[in-house]
């Protein structure tokens, strides 16, 4: 996993034509100061040319800032890349490729990937971007492994998301990778949002067909994440519901794109996550208190979900918080 543990600055690359909710998902998330939980990026924005620059949504933003901006960011954040086929200049290819090999992580939210994509940057790693666009990634640039399903890749140093709204998936993906699931969650929890969406993004690319309306989720989601210290089976969940397993795992799989088995385990590991930035508690008892049984199964469910250990994750987090967040909630934002 890549941590963070100082202020990290966070540039986006704006251009002419500028997609403005994807620039705010960004913005919202890492240029927003939020009383209640330490400060951990400083945002800004720059654009090849300073000035003026138009945005699609009829209005101009002046942005100060120029290419040289990148020289001094730890995260590059390409909001949309509008028409994809227009490839960046050489000074901006240069500035992205720059950035790219002094360490910086670089991100691209909806159409964004085509930035990256001119550039050379994802030749031989996957990548995805909007469902309408997949296929012309695919087709423009055959090196690059386009995945038309996923809502965001992450390799660590490149991340690339799907549409945007999939762009604040992403970015509380890495708020969460560096600074810890507690953090994320508050920002998300400010956001109305949910710590971790579930699914891909083809549930979004045709209108929503009966069965998926057929009866919400959300209080069997709730009566569930109260209960996961408990060996909640999803025959468990189906019996509470009312429905067979087949039934539960096909709502699932409309409504939230996954199955109740893999959200299950999904609640679990985020419960761990919080338990170790935030007590001392040894693995057994996070695991017991978690549902994951033992801290053998706690181990192997994380790494294989994570990427790491529990004792990595807690050293990781643990070690650098200085201000919990507040217990009453979060201030909307």
């Amino acid at each position: 996993m890549r941590y963070f543990s100082d202020m990290q600055r966070v540039t986006a690359l704006v251009r002419p034509g500028q997609s403005t909710f994807e620039l705010a998902c960004a913005a919202h998330i890492f240029g927003i100061h939020r009383p209640e939980l330490p400060p951990a990026y400083t945002f800004g924005v720059c654009t090849e040319h300073p000035g003026p620059i138009p945005t699609r949504a009829g209005y101009d933003i002046l942005v100060t800032d120029g290419l040289d901006a990148l020289d001094h960011a730890d995260t590059v954040i390409i909001p949309g890349w509008l028409p994809p086929a227009d490839p960046p200049s050489p000074a901006v290819t240069d500035a992205l490729r720059r950035a790219h090999e002094r360490g910086a992580r670089l991100v691209s939210i909806c159409s964004g990937a085509f930035a990256l994509a001119h550039a050379g940057l994802l030749d031989g790693r996957e990548a995805t971007t909007h469902w309408a666009l997949t296929g012309e990634l695919a087709t423009r640039f055959p090196k690059v492994h386009v995945d038309p399903d996923v809502l965001y890749v992450d390799h660590g140093d490149l991340a690339t998301s799907a549409g945007a709204g999939a762009g604040i998936d992403l970015c509380i993906h890495l708020v969460r990778r560096d600074q810890g699931a507690r953090y994320a969650a508050h920002i998300a929890r400010a956001m109305v949002m949910p710590p971790h969406r579930e699914g891909g993004q083809l549930q979004y690319t045709a209108p929503p067909r009966p069965a998926q309306i057929d009866g919400t989720l959300a209080p069997l989601l709730d009566w569930t994440a109260d209960r996961l210290a408990e060996p909640v089976t999803v025959e468990t969940m189906a019996a509470h519901a009312g429905v067979s397993s087949r039934t539960l795992t096909r709502r699932f799989l409309d409504q939230l794109g996954t199955t109740p088995g893999q959200w299950l385990l999904a609640q679990r590991i985020a419960a761990a996550q919080d338990l170790l930035e935030t007590t001392d508690l040894p693995l057994d008892a996070i695991a017991r208190r978690t549902g994951l049984s033992s801290a053998t199964n706690l181990r192997r469910r994380f790494r294989t979900a994570l990427g790491t250990t529990p004792g990595a994750y807690r050293r990781a987090f643990r070690g650098r918080k200085t201000k919990e967040p507040a217990r009453n909630g979060p201030a909307p934002s």
